[in-house]
């Protein structure tokens, strides 16, 4: 039985599937083109990530698939209820990258903090001639420690931020339409571990009280952070958004950047993704990443795993 890893797959994945009897292809197929070679090379799995939309077409055109299978969380890219009516098996990885994507926060949050995505663009063009000038530009830095975070969505990669963040000393406030409450253990080297219990407040308080806030909601038909928020928000705080392109309204977001209400943003993801705005990046205050919140090594090869799991339990080989 023929899996077509369209997007990528682990080698611990490939393995877990090979050992189970499926046959995995990992040749990438130009979106056009995924229906025909589904059918043509009897394909009865489709692996995606975030590049390959498996959209009513794919799936009216290929009637022998079986599963349709997403390495991460959102799968906004997949027609999720048109697949499950049509009888095939969605799957993704939910808790597979929460920690990938959290420590990708924290990249952002530490760049943000202490200028870091201005400063990387500056040392190269001026550290040998502008030193001075550049150290006392960069010099204004603050601690993430004793900071107050808040997080907006509050499922599996919230926690897993808010995690880190209580390991750095840092408040957590949280805000969820779906959860009331969650306990957070953060775990220590030695085997000892402390458990903190966080009930999820209004968005419109934990705006005016986070220092800093990040974003975990899926896709959304609004802005989760428009002007309205933005104005909520504290002078000089710092916006992260590693979930989805377009819960932030990036004008916006360029606007209160520009007039200081904003500190600085981190972003993984874009409105118009994968063309990004070039005002976005090319401002100085964005730290910026290509929408690698999953990808780390540790998190593909449980993917990877994960996923082999699921379609070797629903396929029975």
């Amino acid at each position: 039985m023929k899996v077509l890893a369209n997007d990528g797959i682990s080698k611990s994945g490939i393995q877990a599937l090979e050992k189970n009897g499926f046959e995995v292809i990992t040749t990438k197929v130009a979106q056009e083109q995924v229906a025909n070679f589904i059918n043509a090379h009897d394909v009865k799995v489709l692996l995606v990530r975030s590049a390959t939309k498996v959209r009513k077409d794919i799936i009216d055109a290929c009637p022998g698939l079986k599963i349709i299978g997403r390495g991460g969380v959102g799968m906004d890219n997949i027609d999720v209820d048109y697949a499950k009516n049509k009888g095939l098996h969605v799957i993704n990885t939910p808790a597979s990258s929460s920690e990938s994507v959290a420590e990708l926060v924290f990249a952002h949050l530490f760049t943000g903090v202490r200028f870091l995505q201005d400063a990387n663009r500056n040392m190269p063009l001026e550290g040998d001639t502008n030193f001075d000038a550049l150290k006392k530009a960069y010099a204004n830095g603050t601690e993430l420690r004793g900071k107050t975070i808040g997080i907006i969505g509050f499922g599996r990669i919230g926690q897993a931020v808010a995690k880190m963040a209580l390991g750095l000393g840092m408040k957590v406030l949280a805000s969820d339409k779906f959860i009331k409450e969650a306990t957070i253990q953060v775990d220590f080297f030695d085997g000892q571990n402390l458990s903190f219990n966080i009930p999820t407040i209004d968005i419109a308080l934990l705006l005016k009280e986070a220092d800093f806030i990040t974003l975990h909601v899926p896709a959304q038909k609004e802005y989760t952070i428009g002007n309205k928020e933005l104005d909520l928000m504290k002078q000089g705080a710092g916006l992260i958004n590693c979930a989805r392109g377009g819960v932030v309204d990036e004008v916006a977001l360029i606007d209160a950047l520009e007039n200081n209400k904003l500190a600085f943003a981190g972003l993984d993801v874009f409105e118009n993704e994968p063309s990004p705005e070039i005002r976005i990046l090319m401002h100085p205050k964005i730290s910026l990443t290509p929408h690698i919140g999953a990808a780390t090594l540790e998190a593909q090869d449980r993917i990877g795993t994960e996923l082999a799991h699921q379609i070797s339990n629903l396929l029975k080989q």
